[in-house]
């Protein structure tokens, strides 16, 4: 089996654009202000919409 150099790598990541690997999950905790109790909220996202979900988050 011959060796595949990081150019086709490089290739190949920019054909499957737009594939699984442009997705994160975030998972983001929650605090209910009446228990005090926390609760975590799991989502698939693009990666490029996480800032958005977040927040001013810092």
């Amino acid at each position: 089996m011959a060796k595949v150099s990081k150019n086709a790598k490089i290739a190949q990541r920019a054909a499957n654009a737009g594939t699984g690997k442009d997705f994160v999950k975030i998972v983001k905790s929650i605090k209910d202000p009446v228990t005090g109790k926390y609760t975590y909220k799991e989502v698939m996202i693009h990666k490029d919409e996480m800032q958005n979900f977040l927040g001013d988050q810092k």
